[in-house]
């Protein structure tokens, strides 16, 4: 988000300190930055949650083909095994969904409702940007017509241009005022804001990979061979992919 001041007459006369623009040019540019940073974050957990259901959603698949797969119809204690896998990617499916219902609820929803916000911080910056061109516009004509010869019909028309300034002055002043001082509220608000997602997205994860230590640990007791290194299921399956390739069916031509 951004704003391009209009480009008007500029009165001779400093109405705003150079000092308190830039105050608030700062402000308002940590809060542009938190915004598209609130909004980064929450697309990034939306993909995250996602590739997390698909990832669970395809193991699934997996393990259902499995079944239905011919390498299983006459082999009791492969099905088994098969079966035990299927249960556990079922199961995992099922607390990886329920982690999902929780991250959205306590960590996608609240960047949501974080964000929506700020429509309405843009706008008070909006209106503050019109006023104060009002004000320097109207500051301009009373410097007009304080040059101009201090005739009568001159001083009527200066003293009814400082009237129409003055109303426009003091809304500007209290827009600023209240700018400057709750736009450094709202970004010191943001660790409070998001501290109780962060915690709960944490706890989200924490009970997700407890139950999939607790599962997997389940799977291997009911599928594993004990005492086999992985170099040594390595040796296994070389050897009997070399037995297949010793028939004369699959021999090199």
């Amino acid at each position: 988000m951004s704003w391009i001041p209009f480009k008007i007459g500029q009165p001779k006369k400093q109405i705003v300190p150079k000092t308190v623009e830039r105050d608030f040019e700062r402000e308002y540019g940590k809060l542009q930055q938190l915004e598209d940073q609130t909004k980064k974050l929450q697309k990034d957990m939306k993909k995250s949650t996602d590739a997390d259901l698909a990832m669970s959603k395809s193991a699934v698949k997996i393990s259902s083909d499995l079944l239905s797969n011919p390498l299983c119809e006459q082999e009791p204690s492969f099905l088994e095994m098969v079966t035990a896998f299927d249960t556990a990617m079922k199961r995992m499916d099922s607390f990886n969904q329920e982690k999902v219902n929780q991250i959205q609820k306590t960590v996608i929803e609240p960047l949501k409702k974080f964000s929506s916000v700020f429509p309405s911080l843009n706008m008070a910056v909006k209106r503050r940007e019109q006023t104060l061109q009002d004000y320097k516009r109207l500051q301009s004509k009373v410097e007009k017509y304080e040059e101009k010869e201090r005739t009568g019909p001159v001083l009527a028309k200066l003293h009814q241009a400082r009237e129409e300034l003055r109303p426009v002055r003091e809304d500007f002043e209290a827009k600023n005022k209240q700018l400057l001082e709750e736009m450094p509220k709202f970004y010191s608000s943001r660790i409070d804001y998001f501290k109780p997602s962060f915690e709960a997205l944490v706890r989200a994860q924490v009970v997700y990979y407890t139950e999939m230590h607790k599962i997997f640990g389940e799977l291997t007791a009911q599928i594993d061979r004990p005492g086999l290194s992985d170099e040594q299921r390595q040796r296994d399956n070389d050897a009997k992919l070399s037995e297949l390739r010793a028939l004369s069916i699959v021999a090199d031509d």
